[in-house]
């Protein structure tokens, strides 16, 4: 398994990996204006761009990909189905922490993602939230082990 930062050209189809997965997943448990606009999200070419992607490679074949919104926020971390439960996310988490020196992060995590997260030392900073259809809790990371919020939600 190679992970690596993922070049301009790459991004294309880092966001149709998070798509897929996102339908298969998440877009059951979401409304109609949710799905919209989580596709649009990834439609938005501009914003796309401002952001590192970073992926997960078994020989060529793109199985996973982790992006980061500024300052330090997940904005999209995926992994195909079938390499679900193999540590590909936290290899993702792990080359992604490496570009940045202050080891605090936040997500915005799916219902679904919550329990991943948590393996991945995130602990929730409020209950679940709504907004333009799409469902998450906010959570946060911090190395030192100064993390914020309540952990008991």
């Amino acid at each position: 398994m190679t992970v690596r930062r993922l070049s301009e050209k790459e991004k294309a189809s880092a966001c149709a990996l998070a798509w897929k997965v996102f339908l298969r997943y998440e877009a059951p448990e979401y409304s109609q204006e949710g799905i919209d606009a989580f596709r649009r999200f990834l439609d938005e070419r501009g914003f796309i761009s401002d952001m590192p992607f970073y992926g997960a490679f078994d020989g060529e074949k793109l199985v996973g990909m982790l992006a980061m919104r500024r300052p330090q926020h997940i904005s999209l971390f995926f992994v195909l189905e079938e390499y679900h439960r193999q540590g590909i996310g936290r290899m993702l988490f792990e080359r992604m922490k490496q570009d940045y020196s202050l080891k605090e992060f936040t997500v915005h995590s799916s219902p679904y993602a919550v329990e991943a997260y948590r393996h991945l030392g995130f602990v929730p900073l409020d209950t679940e939230r709504l907004t333009d259809g799409i469902r998450y809790v906010p959570m946060k990371y911090s190395e030192k082990g100064a993390r914020s919020g309540r952990s008991g939600i």
